[in-house]
């Protein structure tokens, strides 16, 4: 008797151990649905980037005023932001893999309306347009990739996302300066041309399938994505349970998600998006150029460098992500483009009072590259990573909404802010994480108040990039 249930608990624990093997397989099929979920993200790193490198040309070619070209730029914001604004819905009622599809119609009429305009309406309309398909790329591809991915690699594989906008933007500013701009719109299209077809040959993901009930195609689904000979019975009674209980425990209305128990979560998920898009990052690459001409550096060779350099720091964010933890890395990545923030604006200020003329170009140039290096690696995409995972599925739609729609239109503000022709006054904004809204209190974080404090005194002395 002693024997047999020594044996049984042997075989359960072989049987466990088997479980947890296949749990953490990656396989063909789910690198080929990331990769093809983040082919849109790539065009979305293309559309980030454009404005820097097309300044010039489209202003000369289509006798542009810089205000209409401002504006010609802020419509990414915009349509982002109505975009972001139907994206939890669409990919409620349609499923992630159409969705994406309505993603493509968008970026593709706009790139080619954008290569294909004859004066200022069809460039701002395809803008907009492009701006609607990113809008509902920021929230689709990284809860699809969340939901598709084993729980041991998903940090890295839901941050490959920002990996393709990064290669995005670095392709821009690499061959923006020596490609036309019409041509590089329509290099914009193809990555969405691709992912149109790829998504033909992904599967759905479980979670909303198991959402709208459809019992068979999530063990088909799993089946796809874990291996045809894995034993997903387990995940597929867990996502199903998962879900049920989550319908149970509320009604799914837009108010849900400002209840008590999801308040601090909500807050986090806003907070970072905000610290994201205030951090300045999405104002410096609209006007990378016209930063690297003021401060007198060549703008071919900052755009080129600038170009090369950003994938490596992304691919160093995708390699720790799991390792680190996102905590620690969202802190490292906020004190790097703290300091490299601090003095791009200590540069000007200096600059503006003659002091080391010979250098500042060089200074500037590299202080930028140690603050997108910073952001690529851990602001620029943790907070995507990080909305795909906290909200539970009841509230994603809702609280997924609100959170992309705050990124855009706090991108959209700070882009105004950096805008040239308005001349306004552009603050530098010094980056800190208050860990109690992470997750952990200590008493170090009154050292780390303190120094921000007179961080923000100094910033207040320094002076604006475009005065």
């Amino acid at each position: 008797m002693v024997v047999e249930e020594e044996n049984r608990s042997m075989e359960e624990g072989l049987l466990q151990h088997q479980n947890d093997r296949d749990d953490r397989r990656i396989t063909a099929c789910v690198i080929l649905s990331t990769f093809v979920a983040v082919c849109s993200a790539f065009s979305y790193g293309c559309a980030a980037g454009y404005t820097s490198g097309a300044e010039t040309a489209i202003m000369k070619e289509l006798d542009l005023s810089m205000a209409q070209f401002s504006a010609f730029g802020s419509f990414l914001n915009v349509g982002g932001a109505v975009g972001a604004l139907f994206s939890g819905q669409l990919a409620v009622i349609l499923g992630r893999r159409r969705t994406l599809w309505a993603c493509d119609f968008f970026c593709v009429f706009g790139w080619l309306s954008i290569a294909f305009a004859k004066n200022v309406f069809w460039l701002d309309l395809g803008r907009i347009s492009l701006g609607i398909g990113v809008g509902l790329i920021s929230y689709v591809v990284p809860v699809y990739i969340a939901e598709i991915t084993p729980k041991h690699v998903r940090g890295a594989f839901t941050a490959s996302n920002q990996l393709l906008q990064n290669s995005g933007v670095s392709l821009i500013y690499f061959f923006g300066t020596v490609i036309n701009w019409r041509v590089m719109a329509v290099i914009g299209a193809i990555p969405c041309i691709l992912q149109t077809i790829g998504i033909f040959f992904i599967p759905e993901s479980p979670r909303w399938l198991a959402k709208i009930r459809l019992s068979k195609e999530v063990e088909s689904s799993l089946h796809r994505l874990r291996g045809k000979d894995t034993d997903v019975s387990g995940e597929a009674a867990e996502i199903q349970v998962m879900t049920k209980m989550l319908e149970e425990d509320s009604k799914s209305s837009f108010s849900d998600m400002f209840q008590k128990k999801y308040r601090r979560t909500l807050v986090v998920g806003i907070g970072l998006m905000l610290i994201q898009q205030l951090s300045g990052a999405s104002g410096i690459t609209y006007y990378s150029n016209a930063i690297f001409r003021k401060a007198g550096f060549s703008e071919r060779l900052g755009s080129m460098i600038f170009g090369v350099f950003v994938i490596p720091k992304a691919l160093v964010g995708l390699i720790l992500v799991d390792r680190w933890g996102r905590r620690p890395l969202l802190l490292a990545s906020a004190v790097g483009m703290s300091i490299g923030s601090l003095l791009i604006g200590v540069s000007f200020t200096l600059q503006q009072m003659n002091v080391l003329p010979e250098l500042i170009p060089i200074f500037v140039f590299v202080n930028i590259l140690v603050y997108f290096g910073c952001f690529a690696f851990g602001i620029g995409g943790l907070p995507w990573v990080i909305m795909s995972e906290i909200f539970p599925i009841n509230i994603k739609v809702s609280a997924g909404t609100i959170v992309a729609l705050t990124s855009w239109t706090s991108g959209w503000s700070l882009k105004e802010e950096f805008s040239p022709p308005k001349k306004r006054k552009c603050t530098l904004i010094i980056h800190c994480l208050d860990k109690r809204k992470i997750g952990q209190t200590s008493h170090k974080n009154r050292k780390l108040d303190k120094l921000t404090q007179k961080l923000m005194y100094m910033s207040k002395n320094l002076k604006s990039l475009f005065t």
